[in-house]
């Protein structure tokens, strides 16, 4: 299932989208069948073109993060506990990785430490596993390796390792803090991911405060130079895509 949701992720985003449609016109081109070759191969381009420029990007990245704004440290509610979802940190990989690697989500663990240095939380628990067959570190483990570093004790730290998708994390944190009779918590994700990632936490009948960070969508300028194709904006397309397509099917 893991498997079939990943490709599936991969095919719902523009650019494997594009690369499909591409493949049927070269197979409709290869059946002689110009006029559907050409279709399919100006709507893949087409297609691929409007979601790698940073206007159409910011736009479907902003109608998820604009469910969830910034909120300021003093006006978030306190919990037992802040959970934050794997996805910003990857494991290190020797020889070529000695430490782990931060990407644009590892706001996620950063955020994580300033609520328990503040005080919003006493302990962090980390949500995260790893696929059995790459083995190495659990995200959960790459990321108490970062907060440690931060200067959050270890004592503070609960791991879950289990867990490959949302869902898992849900299901997963769940029944770890149901073992320590807790049900309220700050719920640490990116922006565009909280109104999936929420849905599966309160459908585990958690009481939820979304702590959201990693906003991206925040530049709001009208310029020409966003009408031009950037790998980024396409990677930030792709997600939301992702984003989108799991909130409505609920995976």
């Amino acid at each position: 299932m893991f498997l079939i949701e990943k490709t599936a992720a991969l095919l719902i985003a523009p650019l494997g989208f594009s690369l499909l449609l591409g493949l049927i016109a070269l197979l409709l081109a290869m059946k002689d069948w110009r006029r559907g070759a050409n279709f399919f191969g100006v709507v893949a381009l087409a297609w691929l073109y409007i979601w790698s420029t940073p206007l159409a990007s910011e736009r479907l990245l902003a109608s998820l993060e604009r469910q969830y704004p910034p909120v300021p440290m003093a006006d978030l509610a306190s919990a037992p506990v802040a959970v934050v979802l794997g996805g910003g940190i990857a494991a290190p990989k020797l020889p070529h990785r000695l430490a782990p690697d931060l990407n644009d989500a590892s706001d996620r663990a950063w955020y994580a430490a300033r609520l328990y240095r503040e005080g919003k939380v006493k302990s962090i628990l980390l949500s995260g596993g790893v696929d059995s067959r790459l083995g190495g570190l659990a995200e959960a483990e790459s990321m108490a390796i970062f907060l440690r570093d931060l200067g959050v004790p270890k004592s503070a730290l609960i791991l879950e390792k289990a867990s490959l998708n949302t869902r898992q994390n849900a299901a997963q944190v769940k029944e770890t803090l149901g073992k320590q009779g807790i049900d309220h918590i700050l719920l640490v994700t990116s922006a565009a991911h909280m109104p999936r990632a929420i849905g599966h936490f309160r459908a585990q009948g958690l009481r939820v405060t979304p702590a959201a960070t990693d906003h991206r969508a925040v530049d709001a300028n009208l310029d020409v130079r966003k009408l031009l194709p950037d790998a980024g904006a396409l990677s930030d397309s792709g997600m939301a895509f992702k984003e989108w397509v799991g909130f409505w099917v609920g995976c």
